[in-house]
């Protein structure tokens, strides 16, 4: 029996090294080879030829000579999605930057779309006018041309849900794939020295819609307090400045992105709290991997991380609000929170889990004709019926989401 193929399109590439659409669709070729035939596309600008293969996993490896984030990254999806049409079955999309190309793939084609829309992508605060206007203007595309789109967090499925009448697919990241409980070797601490202390660690791409300055600015008011926080300083002049700022002060260890995965669980899991300072997007890898190494967590206060840790984190929303988390937190209150956050990820953010969801959605998109929308099906019927039927018990009812007058 053949099997359906499926493209996986917009991320950086396979092997995972770069962030979280990259984790997820390792570990979707991991879980589900033996089920799909599966194209994963990747950037040859952050592949060396001497590094490239033509599969991972069972999965095909095809390399588009472009960067996969940033303004190349519509291009980059754009030349994938086209890729795609001439052998797929399924095009699972992780972002909206090719978009613009769907309703034509709906059009002249049969093919079934899944796209993931990646948070409020056009709210961050790190895109130029002209960017945010184009990725609120694909959103709309992705949600309203693909046959299945996914949120990555209930509150994302709220936004999507007003705006767009439809109701989007909830699948969170996994975060099992941390390696928890290793300990420090000695050339670990020659390395790391704060690595022998209590400490606080983040971890994230250096932008202001993390509120790195924030953090830092608290931090360096408690001189007792350790932080350690690991991002990509040299990729903007905000974080050029931060990192000068704050370099010389003791307590804080800004240290450059670390891509081995023992090496940043080693760091993540031996600290003693866990700061998250996002307020723009959905359920974040770098919060869901913390919780899933048993870490106390102080968030942000938005929804999303809200919904992400259950209400059971500690939230901050300004740098007077983190300073008073920071002052009155007690060991014990410490201790309850990663026991709450633990249990968490363990129920939630398992990676078989995930794939599994995924593996349903990719089969429903064969049997579905319609996405499922906001408004009962009753709201499309004209009030003449519900009148012929004397259906009473509809006459004043407020349909969710619908501001029209009762039938």
């Amino acid at each position: 029996m053949m099997k359906t193929k499926v493209a996986i399109i917009g991320t950086v590439g396979l092997p995972a090294n770069y962030g979280g659409f990259e984790t997820l669709a390792a570990h979707l070729v991991e879980e589900l080879s033996d089920t799909y035939d599966f194209t994963v596309y990747c950037s040859s600008k952050k592949y060396p030829e001497k590094e490239r293969s033509e599969s991972w996993k069972g999965a095909r490896l095809k390399y588009i000579p472009l960067d996969a984030n940033g303004v190349q990254s519509i291009a980059y999806d754009t030349w994938s999605i086209i890729h795609s049409l001439f052998y797929c079955d399924v095009l699972l999309i992780l972002g909206v930057a090719g978009a613009w190309l769907l309703p034509f793939v709906k059009l002249f084609t049969s093919k079934k779309i899944i796209i993931s829309i990646d948070g409020i992508e056009w709210k961050r605060d790190k895109w130029s006018l002209a960017a945010k206007l184009y990725l609120w203007w694909a959103e709309k595309l992705a949600v309203q041309f693909s046959d299945i789109d996914i949120s990555d967090n209930e509150s994302i499925q709220d936004y999507t849900s007003l705006r767009y009448k439809t109701i989007s697919r909830v699948i969170e990241y996994g975060a099992d794939h941390t390696k928890v409980n290793l300990v420090p070797t000695s050339k670990n601490i020659e390395e790391y020295p704060f690595l022998l202390g209590e400490y606080a660690v983040k971890v994230c791409r250096i932008e202001p819609e993390n509120h790195v300055h924030t953090i830092l600015k608290v931090f360096s008011e408690f001189p007792g307090r350790k932080l350690v926080m690991v991002g990509n300083w040299k990729n903007s002049q905000y974080g050029v400045e931060l990192k000068q700022q704050y370099s010389d002060f003791e307590n804080i260890h800004l240290l450059d992105p670390i891509y081995e995965q023992e090496t940043i669980d080693l760091i993540r899991g031996n600290a003693s709290l866990y700061i998250h300072g996002h307020s723009a997007g959905g359920t974040n890898p770098s919060l869901v991997e913390a919780m899933f190494l048993g870490l106390p967590v102080i968030s942000n206060g938005v929804s999303y991380n809200r919904t992400t840790t259950e209400n059971q984190a500690f939230y901050f929303s300004n740098a007077e609000e983190l300073k008073n988390i920071l002052a009155q937190l007690k060991n014990e209150d410490l201790q309850n929170c990663a026991i709450r956050m633990k249990q968490i990820a363990e129920r939630r953010y398992i990676w078989k889990k995930i794939a599994k969801k995924y593996h349903n959605l990719i089969e429903e998109t064969f049997t579905a004709k319609n996405k499922a929308k906001v408004y009962p099906v009753i709201c499309n019927l004209e009030k003449k019926i519900l009148e012929k039927y004397n259906l009473e018990h509809l006459k004043n009812i407020q349909l969710f989401n619908n501001p029209s007058e009762p039938i």
